[in-house]
């Protein structure tokens, strides 16, 4: 193993960001003399990025922090064909409008986590619809297209595993991956870009940029780094639950709602998350790290609080913790649970508990809210459901005029009445 001279691939190696890389002795060199400019691609797929992005925009994070400059890559252009990486079918297709709309809600987050600027380690965001909107079709056949070979490209996970399933692979999806190549060349002319990083599923498509930047004639080195694809202990792919997908952006899922997902953390997997989640001194970590039986509950609160300072703000961070301290510590009801307004006719009506906890987003369907009943995980008022023919009325509400409903031990949201 290389004796790595620069911190940055000291950071990567020994917090657990290291997967693979093109040429690590290159790397090491350029980082070490501040000249690393680096690139993590974007799509636009959705109104925020959640946790599954979150591991490479530490990258980019720790890279700037180490004297490198940092590029988000948004995938203003990208995003209208469709990665089909790690997919069964064909991306939905959105229209420009969505796009936009869902890059502007997904740029909330690099603020958090880049210092943005016209310096020489400041960071850019970038839109890929600047240089792949305006293309010529017969001339990026020309010019980058013959680069490509079919044969080779059939061989990449991307395309390979959907036919390897039977399932159909579109050809605007088969030409993702020659505008991901592309992409590399433009950020290599235009910034002076010579790292792209991502999850290790993207392998493919950043080497090919790499050998694409070789055959247009680039004179620098073009390098790769990626992370690897996490999963909990348990199997789980990380950042799913079965609410759905834990988003970044307030908006989509509450300060709350986010420290509550680390703070479940599996026992297994607290020393790495801490290690890739937070900026937290190694020496720190370790001693967390040891922690053992009841006391790993300790080092879940430190994981769920500074993995949340990152991304919403350590006051707010600092008020989650406070708020499940009250509501599982204490049995105190905290007015800062997530909240979810209902009407207070259907309440002096009668609202069904069924529909009381859907609307609350504690269950999908009427179906899981019984199945929940029988096995005695619902609650109102810490009182377990009895019935899945129970209602709830306006007497429910508690001190504060509010109901609360729980989902085990560790899910809790307030009906409001208006």
């Amino acid at each position: 193993m290389t004796t790595l001279k620069s911190d940055f691939l000291k950071i990567m190696t020994e917090r657990g960001f290291m997967h693979q890389c093109s040429d690590l002795e290159s790397l090491d060199k350029l980082a070490a003399d501040n000249r690393v400019v680096a690139y993590v691609g974007y799509d636009c797929t959705a109104p925020s990025l959640h946790v599954g992005s979150l591991l490479s925009i530490m990258m980019l994070s720790w890279l700037q922090k180490c004297g490198g400059k940092p590029i988000a890559l948004m995938g203003g252009g990208t995003t209208r064909v469709g990665d089909p990486s790690g997919k069964d079918e064909t991306r939905q297709l959105r229209s420009i409008d969505e796009i936009e709309k869902n890059k502007n809600g997904m740029k909330q987050v690099f603020a958090k986590f880049l210092a943005f600027g016209d310096g020489g380690t400041d960071a850019l965001m970038v839109d890929n619809a600047e240089w792949l909107a305006p293309l010529n079709y017969i001339e990026f056949l020309r010019d980058v297209g013959r680069h490509f070979s079919v044969n080779r490209m059939l061989t990449m996970d991307s395309a390979k595993l959907r036919l390897d399933r039977e399932q159909e692979l579109s050809f605007i999806e088969f030409n993702y991956m020659l505008l991901q190549a592309y992409d590399y060349v433009e950020l290599a002319r235009r910034y002076g870009c010579n790292l792209q990083m991502g999850g290790s599923d993207q392998w493919g498509n950043i080497v090919t940029g790499i050998d694409l930047g070789r055959r247009m004639g680039l004179k620098e080195q073009l390098l790769a780094l990626t992370c690897p694809l996490l999963t909990t202990a348990s199997g789980a792919k990380m950042g799913k639950t079965a609410a759905g997908a834990v988003w970044l952006n307030e908006q989509q899922l509450s300060a709350y709602d986010y420290w509550q997902f680390w703070r479940n953390t599996e026992d297994a997997d607290v020393p790495r998350f801490l290690k890739l989640f937070t900026v937290l001194p190694i020496d720190e970590i370790g001693k967390l790290s040891a922690l053992g039986g009841a006391e790993i509950n300790e080092a879940k609160k430190v994981l769920a609080t500074e993995a949340t300072a990152l991304v919403h703000g350590r006051e707010k961070a600092e008020a989650a913790a406070a708020t499940a301290r009250k509501t599982f510590e204490q049995g105190t009801l905290a007015s800062d649970l997530p909240t979810v307004e209902i009407s207070r006719a259907d309440l002096d009506a009668g609202l069904g508990v069924l529909t009381a906890f859907v609307k609350a987003g504690l269950v999908a369907s009427n179906g899981e809210a019984r199945r929940q009943i029988q096995g005695g995980g619902l609650k109102v008022n810490d009182e377990a459901v009895a019935s899945d023919k129970a209602v709830l009325k306006s007497s429910d509400a508690a001190a504060g005029g509010v109901i609360k409903l729980s989902l085990g031990k560790k899910k809790h949201v307030l009906l409001k009445p208006v």
